[in-house]
């Protein structure tokens, strides 16, 4: 029996978003602690809610290239530290010491299994290559790199995420096959960013448990 692809609800940004996510099923919630990000919520901001919140879902940090303290300060209120930026071998092998780390990487003709060697994470990421962006853009990953990618490293619990949304998501995991899937903009309201869609939430955690 094949096991359910996990769901990531990424650019939570308040505590309702946060409780509808845990409502549909997910089994992540990501909070973007980059202050260049249009998703940015702060320690200060999570701080008072993130603890009171209900169910099973993992509480992910999502940090681009933060410095080690920065790191350690953000690791008591969170389950795993997701580093999205150009991040070192020796950085995540530094914060991996002290908490769990997943690690984001654009999906480029650069990137392959061996690039990932030196890499000490629990978990990685792949995402659309925009240039000097760090997520969130909304451009669709190149699906045919990203099936190559987790055929190629089998033994690493690969995320996807780029542009997905209740429409692409089944076909996506159908194509790529990856352990989990990763959402912020393709379930959010049009035109605003900070808040999600609940019907949009649900259907796309439905629509990846039930592909």
């Amino acid at each position: 029996m094949n096991t359910p692809v996990r769901v990531k609800i990424c650019g939570i940004t308040n505590r309702d978003d946060a409780l509808a996510a845990i409502d549909a099923g997910a089994d992540a919630l990501g909070f973007n602690l980059f202050s260049g990000s249009r998703r940015h919520i702060d320690l200060a901001g999570v701080a008072p809610f993130l603890p009171s919140l209900g169910g099973a879902a993992l509480r992910i940090a999502v940090m681009v290239n933060p410095t080690i303290d920065e790191i350690c300060r953000a690791q008591p209120l969170f389950d795993v530290i997701q580093l999205h930026g150009q991040e070192t071998p020796a950085l995540c092998a530094q914060a991996a010491s002290t908490g769990i780390i997943w690690k984001a990487f654009p999906v480029d003709v650069a990137l392959d299994s061996a690039t990932l060697g030196p890499y000490q994470a629990a978990a990685l990421l792949i995402d659309s290559a925009v240039p000097g962006a760090f997520g969130g853009t909304g451009v669709l990953i190149d699906l045919d790199r990203a099936a190559l990618f987790v055929r190629a490293c089998p033994d690493r619990s690969i995320w996807l995420s780029g542009g997905l949304n209740p429409e692409n998501v089944s076909a996506a995991i159908e194509k790529v096959r990856p352990y989990g899937v990763d959402v912020a903009g393709g379930v959010e309201f049009p035109g605003n960013l900070r808040r999600k869609d609940q019907a949009r939430l649900r259907a796309f955690v439905a629509a990846a448990k039930a592909a």
